[in-house]
């Protein structure tokens, strides 16, 4: 990743809290954002320091779209590549999604499941995903996306449990698509 990514990333922070400046005085204590400001994000190459009030901005309705698009924004790196910061944001990213009064909840869900396609390994023999994806050995973020998925298995299966979403918030690829990140061995249903 590049300097400027870095610098974008945390330009578009600072213009969301210029933006929405009561999030910097609001209160943090949800429990599905509990130990995310016990994360060291400013350590994290490329993640800007401001990602907690980023969490917090999905809270607030008014707030919330924007916070989605800059944490999307700050969680990728690029269209095909998911950043280091995804990985310690997942285990909010699935509580979050598992609030039913969110706002920004199917974006929230949208963005899990990219993670969990992303962070799948990649076979070193097949060229085009090589190519399009690069190797695995260069991307060490894929593998702890998927320990993050592995470690949070039960909550994100809560989350997948058909009476806790909405119909239509998620269509059967992309429940496969999150199973198979709990359950890496799970073959695509036929």
């Amino acid at each position: 990743m590049c300097a400027v990514d870095a610098a974008a990333k945390e330009a578009a922070v600072a213009r969301f809290l210029r933006e929405y400046p009561r999030l910097e005085q609001a209160e943090g204590g949800h429990h599905a954002l509990q130990g995310c400001a016990d994360v060291a994000w400013s350590r994290i190459p490329g993640c800007p320091a401001g990602i907690p009030l980023l969490f917090r901005g999905l809270l607030d309705p008014a707030a919330g779209p924007e916070a989605l698009r800059v944490l999307g924004n700050v969680l990728m790196n690029g269209v095909v590549h998911v950043s280091g910061a995804m990985a310690p944001a997942l285990p909010f990213l699935i509580r979050l999604a598992a609030l039913p009064d969110l706002s920004v909840r199917s974006g929230l869900v949208d963005l899990l499941i990219v993670a969990a396609e992303l962070s799948q390994p990649v076979d070193a023999d097949n060229e085009r995903q090589v190519l399009l994806l690069g190797n695995d050995r260069d991307h060490p973020e894929r593998e702890r996306c998927r320990a993050a998925f592995a470690a949070h298995a039960s909550a994100l299966r809560g989350l997948l449990a058909e009476e806790t979403l909405p119909e239509g918030l998620m269509g059967a690829d992309d429940r496969e698509c999150l199973l198979k990140a709990v359950e890496p061995q799970r073959s695509p249903s036929l």
